[in-house]
């Protein structure tokens, strides 16, 4: 029997590592269904919204090496936009198939008609339409390995009629090569490199997921050189644990005040890994060096005075015999004093006592880095959810965490625990979900329910817009139009085959997380926290202290007395941080 474009895809993606796709079908997308269905060894997750398909497949990739997802004509093109941006960001392999209306309908203005190749251009590393068979089988070659080798996105559109017509003989390679390059500086610059380590006393570690691979040579050389160790937000599921002698933690936005310090009283910070985004939280008068595979990445957040191109397990290993051991702790010491001050402080905000219906965020936090797997696999959403994960959620033995960490989109938690749910259905996965991400793509829990993912759901459920009511009262706005209306979460979920918990006070809580963890398969736990639970950052300046007294007299005049006096009560225990 011939093959067609539709069935060559399929061998190809099979043969590229995919192992599902995710897509709604219909129209121009229905031969590549087809042809899944015949060929039996690809997995179609019908998802109801192209962009949870988008963020399970860059899911699938981040934990996998690569994912797949696909959207027929225009609608479904743009619904997968937002999910490939931020899978994008993150240099995670996916491989996008954009099915669209037949060849000689394109340039009409036709209906549902998009244009793939001006689309997909911001969100991709390589994005081809495809308007013949021979362009279709060369194209889906070169767009994977455009996905590998660059970490990033690519695009492929494919016309309905391309996709059901018979293949033709093409010079492309037809395999797809993974390849894992040693990426060192040279010989010099490594010379280079540990004379300015060895001539500086406090040096600093800042670690991001660019040491995933890494960490053993990490440990070393903090080890050797008594440094204390900061890390991103995407990098602290790797260092973050109490067995760690050196950590000082998060350092941006969502940091602590000793991973600040420790940065700013260095003498040189060495940055690995890491495309740290937040400039501000970085220091301007130390030295600053920067390692990470991509020379396009150095020096584009800091003041960096030394840049080198290597992976950081190769770089490490090689620089580490370089280096001369230092016997000074006193700069240790006193970072790790002041990080365990912080420790101390979150830990005494689990133990405070919460009224109805607001329940301490921490502590719920704290309850599930308890109860979770030690290789559990946690997504957060954007928001005030990831602040209670970066506070309370510690490494285990093969914990990982992720979130939408370089994009921001909110609603990426509970479509990125779809991907990891089914790709690593032996381990527990857990969703920090926000009401407001959850809800924005709440029809997807019908393909968590559909193929029986067994993921856990934690809704922070604050009825406000939490980090958004934050940033508008430091900025000295009144928050408006940031309060939620939400259903009830338990009585939706028990009317989507999924099971249910709901806790309303602190003494809830513990059960209604074993609960969950304890079920088979999916579950929701929709707890009320809290709303005005605060996150101080590192350091305040005096224009957003300035800015909240202001947002808070605005209130007073239009007659919110009982919300200040409900917000100061909350948030006068955040001031022990500063």
């Amino acid at each position: 029997m011939s093959k067609n474009v539709a069935d060559h895809l399929v061998e190809t993606l099979v043969a590229a590592g995919v192992k599902r796709i995710y897509a709604i079908t219909g129209d121009s997308l229905n031969p590549v269904n087809d042809a899944v269905r015949r060929d039996g060894r690809l997995q179609w997750i019908h998802v109801r919204h192209e962009e949870a398909g988008a963020y399970a497949a860059s899911m699938d990739a981040e934990l996998n090496g690569i994912g797949c997802c696909m959207g027929s004509s225009g609608p479904g093109h743009v619904h997968l936009v937002n999910g490939l941006y931020d899978a994008n960001r993150a240099e995670n392999p996916v491989i996008a198939i954009a099915s669209t209306v037949h060849t000689d309908k394109l340039g009409l203005d036709n209906f549902q008609e998009t244009r793939p190749e001006a689309l997909f251009q911001d969100c991709s590393k390589y994005v081809f339409m495809a308007n013949t068979p021979k362009q279709a089988q060369n194209g889906l070659q070169t767009a994977i390995q455009h996905a590998i080798s660059q970490r990033g996105v690519a695009v492929l559109g494919l016309p309905g009629d391309v996709a059901s017509a018979q293949i033709e003989s093409v010079h492309s390679a037809n395999k797809n090569f993974y390849t894992q390059p040693r990426v060192i500086p040279n010989t010099d610059d490594l010379d280079e490199l540990a004379g300015i380590i060895n001539t500086n006393e406090k040096v600093v570690l800042f670690c991001g997921h660019g040491c995933r691979h890494a960490v053993d040579e990490v440990m070393q050389l903090a080890e050797r050189l008594h440094s204390p160790l900061g890390y991103s937000f995407r990098g602290k599921i790797f260092f973050e644990r109490a067995s760690n002698p050196y950590a000082v933690g998060l350092n941006g936005l969502l940091g602590n005040k000793s991973g600040f310090e420790a940065m700013h009283q260095a003498d040189v910070l060495l940055m690995l890994g890491t495309d740290f985004p937040y400039s501000e939280f970085l220091p301007e008068k130390c030295k600053i060096i920067q390692i990470d595979t991509k020379p396009e990445k150095l020096g584009r957040r800091a003041k960096v005075d030394y840049g080198y191109c290597g992976d950081i397990q190769s770089t490490l290993q090689e620089l580490l015999p370089l280096l001369k051991a230092k016997t000074s702790t006193e700069f240790l010491d006193k970072m790790r004093a002041l990080h365990q001050d912080i420790e101390n402080t979150y830990e005494s905000y689990v133990k405070d006592k919460s009224s109805e219906k607001n329940i301490h965020p921490e502590y719920v936090a704290h309850l599930v880095d308890q109860l979770a797997d030690d290789d559990a696999i946690f997504t957060v959403d954007t928001g005030m959810s990831a602040v209670w994960a970066a506070r309370y959620l510690k490494a285990g033995k093969n914990r990982y965490l992720t979130g939408s960490f370089n994009h921001g989109s909110m609603a990426n938690a509970m479509p990125m625990a779809m991907g990891a749910g089914l790709s690593h259905p032996d381990r527990q996965v857990i969703a920090f979900c926000g009401d407001g991400g959850i809800s924005m793509l709440l029809g997807d829990l019908m393909t968590i329910s559909q193929y029986q993912i067994p993921v856990k759901i934690i809704i922070f459920n604050n009825r406000t817009l939490g980090m958004v009511k934050l940033e508008m009262r430091v900025e000295g706005y009144m928050d408006w139009q940031t309060d939620m209306v939400n259903p009830d979460f338990v009585k939706l979920a028990e009317s989507m085959n999924i099971a249910g918990w709901e806790a309303k006070e602190s003494k809830d809580v513990e059960l209604a997380l074993s609960n969950a963890f304890n079920h088979k398969g999916p579950a929701i736990v929709n707890i009320f926290t809290d709303p005005n639970a605060l996150a101080m950052p590192p350091s305040l300046t005096f224009e957003q202290m300035k800015g909240f007294a202001k947002s808070m007299s605005k209130m007073m005049l239009n007659g919110k007395f009982a919300e200040i006096v409900d917000t100061t009560k909350s948030d006068i225990k955040y001031l022990r941080e500063l």
